[in-house]
């Protein structure tokens, strides 16, 4: 058996001897420590694109817990480095928004999910500079007759929840009307109706992409942007929107998709159904479904008495396994959009959007110790 085979294999004994809800400051303390090894480690003056912008989201939710000023500095810089902005061109008949990195894809929501710690930043120190540029892209957006700019399940976390935070600050009613336009579009072409849960995209809707085994083949990752997205969204949509019961009918029927298909051993294969289609633990969907779920109980939209040992065991899988002992979040899969068999995924594997997606977790998961 290969070392790295036998020192996880023990992380899951230990996993099983620890079953006990952590205290709140073991974990802020967990907080504090992954967060100073990404800070310390990597330089905030980074490009506003998706895997940066979605680590800003977790730093965001660490400050509005703990409200520690020289973390929420690395993002006020990050932020100023790029003069809140997402992409870059000025001329809107060059604005695309199928896949493109370049400055262009002003509408493509990869450079739209910077707008949400934009925006939560506008709402500490109101300045419209912070604003400006979300608004002059996402308006635009809405003055077109297009409905299809969330074509990929990340699109939903990425966007989305800048919808409810604009229309929160702006109240303009179309960032709603908006949002569930463009939603029931993304739903139509990637949602499952019998499992609850979403395809990626298109391209890998059952059956004409399957899993190694020949199954309905649902992405851990792109779940997790799922499902943590909506509990974003049901946290700023107004209580009498009329579209809030149609979320949250889909949001739980999804969160109970995920636990039903987790791992025994806490985590979620990057294949959902398919364990053997690329095995192994994988932190990304793992902390976001965490997230997604912990939300749920906190808020009333869940059981406790239903999900806890869902939520339990996948905290146990991120604290014993998926952290290291210097505060690197490790066995994120690498960026991409799907499953891949014999990708290698392993302690050592970590990225910005992980670090995010665990943030989220552990701040959720002080907020339940604080309601016991």
């Amino acid at each position: 058996m290969k070392k790295t085979s036998v020192l996880f294999a023990l992380a899951v004994l230990m996993m099983s001897c620890t079953s006990s809800t952590p205290s709140k400051k073991e974990v802020l303390s967990i907080i504090d420590k992954v967060n100073t090894y990404w800070q310390t480690n990597n330089k905030p003056e980074t490009r506003p694109f998706w895997d940066n912008a979605a680590y800003h989201t977790g730093n965001m939710e660490v400050y509005f817990l703990t409200k520690n000023e020289e973390q929420l500095a690395y993002t006020k810089r990050w932020a100023e480095h790029n003069k809140y902005w997402g992409a870059t061109n000025a001329n809107k008949e060059e604005w695309r928004y199928s896949y493109g990195e370049r400055p262009e894809y002003v509408l493509f929501g990869d450079w739209q999910i910077c707008f949400q710690t934009y925006a939560d930043l506008y709402n500490l120190e109101p300045d419209t500079i912070k604003i400006a540029r979300a608004r002059e892209v996402m308006e635009y957006q809405m003055s077109t007759p297009q409905n299809d700019y969330w074509w990929w399940a990340d699109g939903l976390y990425m966007v989305m929840p800048v919808m409810t935070k604009m229309y929160n600050i702006t109240g303009n009613q179309l960032y709603l009307d908006k949002l569930y336009e463009y939603f029931k579009y993304a739903q139509s072409i990637m949602y499952d109706e019998e499992t609850g849960l979403f395809y990626r995209d298109a391209k890998y809707v059952y059956p004409a992409h399957t899993s190694t085994n020949g199954g309905k083949d649902f992405w851990a990752r792109g779940d997790g942007w799922v499902l943590a997205g909506f509990a974003k969204v049901l946290k700023d949509l107004p209580e009498d929107n009329a579209h809030r019961d149609e979320y949250i009918q889909i949001y739980t029927k999804m969160a109970e998709a995920v636990k039903n298909c987790q791992q025994p051993e806490g985590y979620w294969t990057r294949s959902m159904y398919d364990k053997d289609h690329a095995p192994g633990p994988e932190t990304s969907g793992t902390a976001f479904f965490t997230y997604g779920l912990l939300w749920g109980i906190n808020n009333g939209f869940l059981s406790e008495e239903e999900y806890w040992p869902t939520i339990q065991s996948a905290w146990e899988y991120l604290t014993a396994v998926a952290l290291q002992p210097d505060g690197r979040v490790g066995y994120v899969q690498p960026i991409g959009e799907r499953a891949i068999p014999g990708q290698v995924v392993d302690a050592n594997s970590t990225a910005n959007f992980g670090v995010g997606a665990f943030l989220l977790a552990a701040c959720e998961m002080v907020r339940y110790i604080d309601s016991h």
